[in-house]
């Protein structure tokens, strides 16, 4: 478990489908895979990102993975370790 270490996404490429590939400001790569967390949500405003038009509207805002002004964000700490 990383411990109060804040890494700012730098890069994020889309690799396809649902998967992203985020690079970290201190050079660590991942690849997350956003579709199980899209397809086990109940709530509307994350399914709506099942449409890969809408998901691949991603953007990094102030070092964080945002879609749609903060509509849709991740805790940057999860996102370092690979769990959401």
């Amino acid at each position: 478990m990383i411990e109060n270490i804040a890494h700012d996404i730098i890069e994020a490429k889309h690799l396809g489908n649902y998967r992203i590939q985020l690079a970290f400001s201190d050079g660590l790569n991942r690849v997350i895979d956003f579709g199980p967390f899209l397809r086990s949500s109940a709530h509307p405003d994350i399914r709506k990102y099942l449409d890969l038009q809408k998901f691949e509207g991603f953007m990094i805002e102030s070092g964080d993975l945002v879609w749609n002004d903060y509509e849709l964000c991740f805790p940057i700490g999860d996102l370092y370790e690979g769990t959401i």
